[in-house]
């Protein structure tokens, strides 16, 4: 029996049984004792406590107590509660709210295929959860169905903040990779992760919804990975030939292998999602333009075999190799942490065995995650052919003095050029870094076989395993018959810059920096040079700008700072300032038109709202509205079990859900439908009958005036 069950904690819970088991922590159901804790007496509470045999790893009490500050953060109602943290050196536990009811997985797993509409009001509430994490500058990193609580009542709830992590001021690495089926592909191999990461899981969530499938599986998690940076995600229409257009290209658009080609952020997501249940079929969805550098990279065998080479002489840090982190609540789609039975129960004994048995197999299998993503971002940059308009995307190429900050355990890139490659591959040796040639250039002043030009230049401060890609000399074009004129083309758009030197028979790679005095997509310099000569097939190197490079907003609504505080640390913007009564004492900030931790451009526009106090004294009317309709059935019930219906206001809110509704419900008289509390006077009801089957057989829309309470 577990030590646990009938102890107090710390006076205050009382542990009454075991409810869930994870690699990290178990969940307990419990009672608030007392009147002095943070919920009233005999509140049930569920206590997630860091597992005695971990309380000594430090690496594994820093992920416990990040979760705890992470979630302490968040108050949102599609957020699961937190009440108490209790960090000590003989317990580790949250209390949290109890939430009964079901996980989103196995709700899927019983209808099979969920409807649209309510595919779409379960998603709007997981985003609206996931969208208050982002504005707290919180990203989850393991969205999935496992973690989706739907409660009896058909509230949703996000919960497990196990592998969240507050984001810096540009992205966070991703080190510890979520469950791999919801996996973005920057978390894939291993790259930096933001906000977007959650929207591509939210978006695999919603193609699970629609499908009852995920897109993307396999023998074993590295494959499943694989298939996530390389594969074509499968149209969900092809298994749900009924789904509206908008949420196909809303799934679409989240789950796009690129992130600057998905949503740019929770908020424009679920503006879309509402106005995909007000106009389902219309096809309103903007798809981000596809770049050359998004198509797909197939990773065959051949390839694989050259990312085990390439990786030879490359330094990798055994001390960034945790085995038990990720081990630790981020499982494939059986989730075992999430082990239930038929009936939605979790099943201890089935995790402590599976967990047992999976220890071994699991060791093997992480080493590989890591091994590959690790490798694969250079493995696939040696997949890129030496044709015209290869192009080179890299953020190590930033420039700025903070770069060398955002990078945990840089390494600053020595000068390779003048070498020969065997010269450069023992500069490099014992530094962590690799080198690959990508093209030939001719040169009057660098002798034949010898370097260029590099990307990284020298002086840089990029990660360890980071690949420097080199430009060899020719030799001298001189005054042959093959000695072409290399176009200047400084200055120029990128897509004018490329036809440019493409016509002349030149390859083009292309790197990226930020500039203040450049416009974005135009070329800042190029190597070699322009006036000069080359011979045909040289590769000529662009470097383009980002513009100019963004500033992180701070927070100042948040940190009780006064107006003249706030001003000071926005002094980098075009700050103008609002008021409006409120709790908190005149002259504090309590809002900001730009979210913190946002990327703006140096003298954006910021508004602050600066708190007059508490609004005086005086009578204020606020209208509500109720809802009190009677539902009728159709005059033909022979195909009809029951109905799903969804009560919505006039923005595309959901009020109020009724599920699982039959025949019987109706009565002689109709189903009496209420709602009281209602802002809006007006709204409609979404009716989806069922057949006799339990399968959604058509939908009935009706408008509804609200009458004033």
């Amino acid at each position: 029996m577990d030590n646990l069950i009938g102890k107090k904690l710390d006076g205050l819970y009382e542990v009454r049984e075991l409810i869930g088991s994870g690699g990290m922590a178990n969940v307990y159901k419990a009672v608030m004792l007392g009147h002095n804790g943070p919920v009233p007496a005999g509140t049930v509470v569920a206590v997630k406590v860091l597992r005695q045999e971990y309380m000594h790893d430090p690496d594994l009490v820093r992920r416990f107590k990040n979760e705890s500050k992470a979630i302490s953060l968040l108050n949102h109602p599609n957020i699961v509660k937190v009440y108490d943290v209790s960090v000590n050196d003989d317990l580790q536990y949250i209390v949290m709210e109890y939430v009964e009811g079901i996980t989103l997985k196995t709700y899927i797993e019983k209808k099979g295929q969920l409807s649209f509409k309510e595919a779409v009001s379960i998603a709007i509430q997981v985003g609206r959860g996931i969208e208050a994490a982002h504005n707290k500058n919180i990203v989850h990193r393991d969205i999935k169905p496992q973690n989706i609580m739907i409660s009896t009542e058909g509230k949703v709830k996000v919960t497990d903040f196990g592998i969240a992590r507050a984001a810096t001021s540009n992205t966070i690495s991703s080190d510890v990779m979520g469950s791999v089926h919801y996996s973005s592909p920057e978390q894939a191999r291993n790259g930096f992760v933001d906000g977007k990461s959650d929207i591509y899981s939210l978006g695999i969530v919603m193609y699970e919804m629609v499908t009852g499938r995920v897109p993307f599986d396999g023998d074993t998690t590295v494959a499943v990975a694989i298939q996530h940076l390389q594969e074509e995600i499968v149209p969900p229409s092809v298994y749900a030939p009924n789904l509206p257009i908008s949420m196909e290209k809303i799934i679409l658009k989240c789950t796009q292998k690129n992130p600057d080609r998905r949503y740019a952020s929770m908020t424009a997501l679920l503006a879309d999602l509402r106005k995909a249940l007000i106009s389902p079929n219309e096809d309103f969805v903007v798809m981000v333009p596809l770049a050359n550098q998004d198509k797909t990279r197939v990773i065959g065998a051949d390839d694989l075999n050259q990312i085990k080479k390439q990786t030879a002489n490359v330094y990798i840090d055994p001390a960034s190799i945790k085995i038990q982190e990720p081990v630790i609540d981020d499982d494939d789609e059986d989730d075992d942490d999430d082990i239930e039975d038929e009936d939605g129960d979790i099943n201890p004994k089935m995790e402590k065995a599976i967990t047992i048995m999976g220890i071994a197999a699991g060791v093997v299998i992480i080493i590989i995650i890591i091994y590959l993503c690790i490798t694969l971002a250079g493995g696939m940059k040696s997949n890129k052919n030496n044709s015209s308009n290869t192009e080179t995307t890299k953020t190590e190429t930033q420039t700025g003095d903070s770069q060398s900050t955002q990078i945990k355990d840089g390494v600053v890139v020595p000068s390779l050029t003048g070498k020969t490659m065997d010269q450069a591959k023992q500069e490099l040796n014992g530094t962590g870094l690799g080198i690959k040639q990508v093209g030939t250039a001719s040169s009057d002043t660098v002798e034949k076989g010898q370097i260029i030009s590099q990307d990284p230049q020298d002086g840089k401060t990029v990660e360890k395993n980071t690949t420097i890609e080199v430009i060899i000399s020719s030799g001298s074009a001189g005054n042959s018959e093959n000695a072409v004129d290399i176009p200047n083309v400084v200055g120029q758009s990128e897509t004018d810059a490329s036809a440019a030197l493409t016509a002349k028979g030149f390859n083009v790679t292309k790197t990226t920096s930020y500039s203040s005095s450049v416009a974005e997509g135009y070329v800042i310099s190029q190597t070699p040079n322009g006036d000069t000569q080359g011979k045909e097939g040289d590769t000529i190197t662009l470097e383009i700008s980002l513009g100019s490079e963004k500033i992180t907003v701070p927070d100042v609504s948040t940190s009780y700072k006064s107006e003249e505080q706030a001003k000071e640390l926005l002094s980098q913007f075009n700050v103008s300032t609002a008021t409006k009564y409120s709790d908190t004492d005149a002259g504090i900030v309590i809002g900001q038109s730009l979210a913190s931790g946002t990327q703006a451009d140096p003298g954006a526009s910021i508004t602050i709202t600066v708190s007059l106090g508490p609004e005086p004294a005086q009578q204020i009317t606020t209208k509500t509205y109720k809802l009190n309709v009677s539902l009728q059935l159709p005059s033909d019930t022979s195909n009809i079990s029951g109905a799903d219906i969804v009560l919505y206001d006039d923005q595309g809110n959901v009020l109020q859900t009724w599920y699982g509704k039959t025949i019987a419900d109706f009565g002689t008289g109709g189903l009496i439908l209420t709602k009281t509390g209602i802002l809006s006077d007006s709204g409609k009801i979404v009716v989806t009958w069922l057949d006799l089957n339990g399968n959604d057989l058509k939908d009935q829309t009706i408008d509804v005036q609200f009458q004033e309470e």
